[in-house]
């Protein structure tokens, strides 16, 4: 069966999801919502050492429901929590959620990243800037968005190199469509020690993130694996966020095993990953617009959407801009 990446060559291009950003450059950091035009089931998996999230035990399969209003990515470390409840706030006041008791209750998951060691201003008292940030965020919500430093992106690193924000997607001729969208903070390395090859080059669709494809020499491997500069042990000072969707109707379970296929992606364009140091995770949505025929077929999502979030990963990567001690890959390789 063919594939290609859809018309924006973003999670959007699965139909019904859209995607805001907001950023504070003073600060340099940012936050990213993901937000579906109708609630749709989503579920998560976490596999970095140490995670920051919010609110995902609700799309667990033993939950009552699975449901959510959007997903939230935030820079900000803890701090950065405080984006989920600016985004639940505004869409509380736009009726958006559960009805209960008269009440509305929006359900809004998420999950954070570090970059308060970004040389940026974080002087910011008692009132972090996240709500605001999270509220700005939903409000820029389209079928289009930036890529690099953007978003949950902006004051993101990935080991040596300026890390960022990155989507791709994935369409097959029998109509599904698959999404990724990650904010790659990354421990370990995008790129192979010594070259300027991504690891995700062997999956690259056309020149998506330079054309380069995967190296031209065997690659013998390091002695020890690369350390981000200045690297101390701080077991918050990474973490690589991610979000899968797909077009396909999926029940929890099948949700479930679609994000523990993604997570592979991260692994396919990322050494090492889900080490101590990071917290990666990654979410699974379905907007549900075409039936699950047979299992064959959630499979076929699982390995579209590991290999859809590698792209996305490099992508992330290729569009960030030097920030701080971080130099941008195109920078860094001249291209």
């Amino acid at each position: 069966m063919s594939i290609r990446p859809g018309p924006r060559n973003l999670i959007t291009d699965v139909e019904g999801i859209l995607v805001g950003n907001a950023e504070d450059h003073r600060i340099r950091t940012g936050v990213t919502v993901i937000y579906p035009e109708a609630r749709c089931p989503a579920a998560a998996d976490v596999r970095g050492g140490a995670p920051g999230t919010w609110n995902i035990q609700a799309m667990d399969a033993t939950s009552l429901r699975n449901e959510v209003d959007a997903i939230v990515l935030s820079g900000g470390s803890m701090y950065g929590l405080d984006a989920g409840g600016g985004v639940v706030a505004a869409l509380g006041a736009r009726g958006r959620g559960i009805g209960f008791g008269g009440a509305v209750i929006p359900v809004v998951p998420g999950a954070i990243l570090f970059d308060l060691a970004n040389g940026g201003e974080k002087d910011w008292g008692e009132a972090p800037p996240y709500a605001a940030l999270g509220r700005a965020a939903l409000g820029a919500v389209a079928p289009h968005f930036a890529l690099g430093n953007a978003g949950a992106g902006l004051g993101a690193r990935s080991n040596a190199l300026k890390g960022g924000l990155g989507s791709a997607s994935t369409l097959t001729g029998d109509g599904l469509q698959v999404g990724a969208l990650v904010a790659v903070n990354s421990f370990g390395s995008a790129v192979m020690p010594g070259t300027d090859r991504f690891w995700a080059g062997p999956l690259e669709m056309g020149e998506e993130f330079g054309g380069l494809g995967p190296p031209t020499t065997r690659w013998r491997g390091e002695p020890e694996m690369p350390l981000p500069p200045g690297f101390a042990v701080n077991p918050m000072a990474n973490t690589t966020i991610a979000v899968v969707a797909c077009n396909v109707a999926l029940r929890k379970g099948e949700l479930q095993r679609l994000a523990i296929m993604a997570q592979d992606g991260l692994a396919r364009a990322i050494r090492p990953i889900h080490t101590p140091f990071d917290g990666d995770t990654v979410f699974a949505m379905s907007t549900g617009r075409l039936p699950l025929t047979d299992p064959a077929m959630l499979a076929r999502l699982g390995h579209l959407a590991a290999d859809t979030l590698a792209r996305a990963v490099a992508r992330g990567v290729y569009h960030a801009a030097s920030l701080g001690d971080r130099q941008g890959w195109r920078e860094r390789f001249g291209r």
